[in-house]
C-alpha cells in the first residue's frame, strides 16, 4: 500500500468513496470493524504494565453500496487509502454484513464513549480514533482523540480541552455504562429518516435508546415512523412520559395512532392526556375506527381549502416542508369549517392542474369531479382498488354526512397491505441492507 499513510484518523474516512481497481465506485465508508481486544476496565493498576500489542485489531470496513445496502470489506482487500478515496480489490462479497460478538463498530460503539485516563487525570470523551498499520500489514487501533473539561480552574477557563492519547493510556467505559450519541447523530444529520432508521434498527436496544435520546423531537418522530413496531415501543418506553408525548405530537396522526395501539390502555391514555389537545383529538378519532378501514388508515389533516382560495394559496400549502410528498399531490376543497370534519366536501385539485393555471385562479373552478371520495368505513381492499384504477396517490375520505374527515395516501395503504415484518428479510435483516462478508 504505497499510497496509504501508516496512521489514519477514522472520522476523516467517513463518507469517503470506495472504488474497485477498475475505478468503478462501490460505495461509501460508513464504519470500521475491530476485534474487541483490551476493551473495558483493565485489571491492572494505572500505568503498572504496558498494554502495547493488545490494541484492537482492525479487521475491515463497512461500506454502503447502491440501494443503501451495507456490506463488509476485509482490510486484506484494501489496496490503497488516501485523502480522497479508498481502493480495494474487485473480490467483494455482496452478502449482508453481520456483526459478531467479538467485534465492535468504531463509529457506533467507540465514538462518544467515556474513558478514564490511566494517569489519574480524570475522565474524557472519545471524539475520534486513529488506526495504524504494522510492518506485517495488519491494522490496529493506536490512539484516541479525546475531549474533556478540566476539573480545576475558574469559570472562564472551563473550556473543552482536546488531546491525543495512546490506546493504553485510556480505559473505555463498559458496554453497560451510558454512551453519548453526539457524534453518531452529527454524522447522520443529513441522512434520510428511513436510512437513519435502518442504522438504528441494527443497534442493540441500549444503543438504540441512547441515539433516540440525542435526536430532536421532530427528527425522532420522523425516524420512529420508519421503524418496526417493536423498535418504536422500545424507544418510546424509555423516554420520560412528557417527552414521549411531545414526540407523538410531532408524528403524523395516523402513525401516532398506530404506535399508541401497541401500548396498554393505561399507557395510551396517559400519553393522550399529555399531548397537545388538537393533536390528541385527531389521534383519538383515528383510534375509534376499526382496523383496516379508511378511517383507521387516513391522515385527518390533509391540505384543505375553501373553493374561493387561489392557485397561489394552494401551491403555498403544497410547498410546506412538513407536507409529505403523497399528501402534496392534491388539495382537497370543502365548505367551511375547514378543519375535519369539514363542511360539505366539494372535490379535489391535483397539483399538476394547479401548475397549469394562473396564480389568481380560484381552486373551486378546477375541481376533478371524476374522483369520488371513499367512506370512512371503506375496506382496505376497496381503497387499494380505487387508487390502482385511477392511478392516484391520495384519496379523500368522508363520513356519512359527506363531510371530509381525512385522506388516505398510497404509503398508508402499502404499510397496511405488506406483512408486519416487511422492513426485514426472514432472518431479521433490514430490507435495505444486503451483503455479507467473506467467511
Amino acid at each position: 500500500m504505497s499510497t496509504t499513510p501508516n496512521k489514519i484518523f477514522i472520522a476523516r474516512l467517513l463518507g469517503m468513496d470506495v472504488f474497485d481497481p477498475m475505478g468503478d465506485r462501490l460505495g461509501r465508508l460508513r464504519d470500521v470493524v475491530v476485534l474487541k481486544r483490551s476493551f473495558g476496565p483493565l485489571a491492572v493498576a494505572a500505568g503498572s504494565i504496558s498494554q502495547r500489542g493488545k490494541e484492537p485489531i482492525v479487521v475491515g470496513i463497512v461500506i454502503e453500496v447502491l440501494g443503501k445496502k451495507r456490506i463488509f470489506v476485509p482490510m486484506t482487500r484494501i489496496t490503497s487509502i488516501d485523502s480522497a478515496q479508498i481502493i480495494c480489490t474487485g473480490l467483494v462479497n455482496l452478502r449482508r454484513f453481520e456483526q459478531r460478538g467479538s467485534e465492535a463498530l468504531v463509529v457506533a460503539e467507540i465514538f462518544d464513549r467515556k474513558v478514564r485516563l490511566t494517569d489519574g487525570s480524570g475522565e474524557a470523551t472519545v471524539e475520534d480514533v486513529a488506526m495504524e498499520q504494522r510492518r506485517n500489514g495488519d491494522w490496529f487501533i493506536s490512539e484516541l482523540f479525546i475531549s474533556r473539561i478540566p476539573e480545576n480552574g475558574g469559570l472562564l477557563r472551563r473550556r473543552k480541552a482536546t488531546l491525543v492519547v495512546d490506546w493504553d493510556e485510556a480505559i473505555l467505559s463498559t458496554d453497560l455504562e451510558p454512551q453519548a450519541a453526539t457524534t453518531f447523530v452529527a454524522n447522520h444529520e443529513h441522512a434520510n429518516a428511513a436510512d437513519l432508521a435502518d442504522a438504528i434498527h441494527e443497534m442493540n436496544d441500549k444503543r438504540m435508546v441512547e441515539v433516540a435520546h440525542e435526536l430532536h423531537d421532530d427528527r425522532l418522530a420522523d425516524v420512529l415512523q420508519e421503524l418496526p413496531e417493536d423498535d418504536q415501543v422500545e424507544i418510546l418506553s424509555h423516554l420520560d412520559v412528557e417527552r414521549a408525548a411531545q414526540v407523538l405530537d410531532e408524528m403524523e396522526p395516523d402513525d401516532a395512532a398506530d404506535l399508541l395501539n401497541e401500548l396498554s390502555d393505561a399507557q395510551r391514555e396517559q400519553l393522550l392526556v399529555l399531548m397537545e389537545p388538537e393533536e390528541a383529538e385527531d389521534v383519538r378519532r383515528l383510534l375509534e375506527y376499526e382496523e383496516g378501514t379508511a378511517g383507521s388508515l387516513m391522515n385527518p389533516v390533509p391540505i384543505i381549502l375553501s373553493p374561493e382560495a387561489s392557485v397561489a394559496e394552494a401551491l403555498a400549502h403544497i410547498r410546506q416542508e412538513e407536507i409529505p410528498p403523497a399528501m402534496a399531490a392534491a388539495v382537497l376543497v370543502a365548505r367551511p369549517p375547514l378543519e375535519t370534519p369539514t363542511g360539505k366536501y366539494l372535490g379535489m385539485v391535483h397539483m399538476q392542474q394547479l401548475l397549469r393555471y394562473p396564480p389568481s385562479e380560484q381552486v373551486g373552478n378546477l375541481l376533478d369531479s371524476s374522483i369520488e371520495p371513499v367512506s370512512d368505513m371503506t375496506s382496505l381492499e376497496e381503497i387499494s382498488r380505487v387508487l390502482a384504477t385511477y392511478d392516484l396517490t391520495i384519496l379523500p375520505v368522508v363520513n356519512e354526512s359527506q363531510r371530509l374527515v381525512g385522506a388516505v395516501t398510497i404509503d398508508d395503504v402499502l404499510d397496511a397491505l405488506l406483512p408486519e415484518d416487511w422492513r426485514t428479510y426472514d432472518d431479521g435483516t433490514p430490507i435495505r441492507k444486503v451483503g455479507r462478508r467473506f467467511e
